[in-house]
């Protein structure tokens, strides 16, 4: 494994590695992360690796898709580990690179992906979605992915990341990768160590939340996205230090809204996505349906 932490070196270590790859095209695929690596990342490196000749993990907590007042300068942070955990899952470079490599001057270039960027994680985070799909593209300039591998828990981001791709017609696959959650059912994010105790147990409202939905659509044919609303809303409201950001019902990847009166019966291509607040930690989660779609009307 070889880290590199400037953009010249991580071009020039790839171009020796395709070399080395006789026979064939070789396939790169990258796994963008912002470090303190956990299970969930470490599913994203195994992926990568079985379908690829070249892999790349890229850690970069990038500054410009955190709003004021959010935790960039505390975000969790341990390369160490976080190495130790790249050469286990056999990534082949590691790039590291500095606010200063990645913004050496004031960025002029944004990239927008609209109307998917305005409902969810959009909406209470403004600004986000520019940050994540700028830097991420900036990533797939460096790198030139055949495959990059995104985590499902954050949904929004594979839809808005899937549409970048799409629109501006680049060569890369956006692969999406189950959510992996503890033994509780808890779904694994960096932010989780903020939790204390308390939060850490009242937060498997989320998950118990989306299995309650799941139920209430294979068990009452009828239910409407209104009353999978109000389950999921009760739920949550259980624990002492919830505070709800948003429980929304969506299709996917389009994220469009659906009617509280619509019925989900044996339902596709809808998302129950969930954020909320325990103390002072934001929290998200999600359950794609996954039957055969049929939605009718009351």
């Amino acid at each position: 494994m070889i880290t590199v932490r400037n953009i010249e070196e991580l071009r020039a270590q790839i171009a020796s590695m395709k070399k080395n790859v006789l026979g064939k095209e070789p396939a790169v695929g990258l796994v963008p992360t912002m470090g303190f690596l956990h299970e969930g990342h470490a599913s994203l490196m195994r992926e990568a690796r079985k379908n690829n000749d070249i892999v790349v993990l890229s850690i970069f907590v990038n500054p410009i898709q955190f709003g004021p007042n959010e935790d960039f300068e505390t975000y969790p942070r341990d390369e160490q580990r976080d190495l130790g955990i790249a050469d286990k899952e056999g990534i082949d470079i590691v790039f590291i690179p500095t606010v200063e490599v990645m913004y050496p001057h004031p960025t002029k270039t944004k990239i927008r992906v609209a109307d998917i960027t305005d409902r969810l994680c959009g909406a209470s985070r403004p600004g986000h979605f520019d940050g994540v799909t700028t830097v991420v593209a900036k990533l797939f300039n460096m790198v030139q992915p055949d495959n990059a591998y995104f985590g499902m828990k954050d949904a929004q981001q594979v839809a808005v990341l899937s549409q970048m791709v799409l629109d501006l017609n680049m060569p890369i696959n956006i692969v999406p990768c189950p959510i992996v959650r503890e033994a509780d059912g808890l779904a694994l994010s960096s932010r989780n160590v903020y939790l204390s105790s308390k939060e850490r147990k009242e937060a498997l409202a989320l998950s118990r939340s989306l299995k309650l939905a799941q139920w209430k659509t294979e068990q009452q044919e009828d239910a409407t996205v209104g009353q999978i609303r109000k389950l999921i809303i009760d739920e949550i409201n259980t624990s002492e230090t919830a505070v709800i950001d948003y429980v929304d019902i969506l299709t996917f990847p389009g994220l469009e809204p659906i009617e509280d009166r619509v019925q989900i019966t044996e339902p596709d291509d809808v998302i129950i996505a969930l954020a909320v607040k325990f103390g002072k930690t934001r929290l998200i989660d999600n359950h794609r349906l996954q039957k055969t779609e049929v939605l009718s009307r009351v």
